[in-house]
């Protein structure tokens, strides 16, 4: 598996320099999520992501205005929920999370979840639109298969998917397409739900490097071509450790034991979920 230099904290993806390393904001509500988005671009984080079904995005965008940070240093993500991509709920989603994200602008705007009710080229219309006038400045998708990510660039500019991808989750068909056109995929669940941190694998290569399983199931996303990761951390330690991987490299032999731990598990896979690879 080919590997960048542990040093490259940022991917291009269709000209588009983006941190490989995000903070996810799932499950993060109220005060601690506030908190959450402004301590980790206090420690360093440049790349937040959220979406409309988090129910969290006047919190995320608290939490960026009292960081203080300069908005044109943050690259923001957010997602269209499902059942409103007809182009009127694509354009109501876009106008609320920019109302409450407190921005004039949004970095990245991916669909969710594909609908097959919906016309793609419909929604994605609708978001072109949208970039064209200046609400979002890029777009993309997030779980879809790769026959219907090949589908969508036929139909826009797209530069993410955005997967659930992990060392129990190989993804090989949609990252044969992401490299093929030079896009991100950005990993979510990046370590299975919490469930890496006690593969004994995973225990055994972090202390070989003083790490933890953590630290080395992102090492192991990060260093591969066209990768980001955005893992939920609910408290300073988790966010700072996160963050401190771009200073030990993993061993060819290391990598391809993290690798052999893929069974196909899934820990995200609701019913309106489509056909995956």
């Amino acid at each position: 598996m080919p590997r960048e230099a542990t040093a490259v904290t940022t991917l291009d993806a269709r000209g588009v320099e983006i941190p490989k390393l995000g903070l996810g904001t799932w499950q993060l509500g109220d005060e601690d999520c506030v908190e959450a988005v402004r301590d980790a671009i206090e420690l360093g984080y440049r790349h937040i992501d959220t979406a409309r079904a988090y129910g969290n995005e006047t919190q995320v965008g608290q939490g960026l205005h009292d960081s203080g940070a300069n908005r044109d240093d943050i690259f923001l993500t957010t997602k269209l929920w499902y059942t409103e991509l007809r182009p009127i709920g694509v354009h109501d989603q876009v106008e609320q999370s920019l109302r409450d994200l407190r921005t004039e602008y949004i970095d990245l705007l991916l669909i969710h979840w594909p609908n097959r009710r919906v016309p793609l080229a419909e929604t994605l219309a609708a978001m072109v639109e949208a970039r064209d006038a200046g609400r979002v400045r890029h777009l993309g998708v997030a779980n879809f298969p790769s026959a219907m990510l090949r589908e969508a660039l036929e139909h826009a500019p797209l530069i993410c998917n955005q997967i659930e991808y992990h060392p129990y989750l190989a993804q090989p068909q949609i990252l044969e397409v992401v490299r093929e056109h030079g896009l991100m995929a950005t990993a979510y669940s990046p370590l299975a739900q919490g469930e890496v941190l006690r593969d004994r694998v995973l225990v055994e290569i972090a202390e070989a490097h003083d790490r933890s399983p953590a630290q080395v199931a992102l090492r192991w996303l990060l260093d591969q071509p066209q990768v980001a990761a955005v893992p939920k951390a609910s408290t300073r330690e988790h966010r700072a450790t996160n963050l401190d991987v771009f200073d030990f490299d993993l061993t060819d032999e290391e990598r391809g034991r993290i690798a052999g731990l893929e069974r196909g598990h899934r820990t995200i896979d609701p019913p309106w979920a489509p056909g995956w690879d």
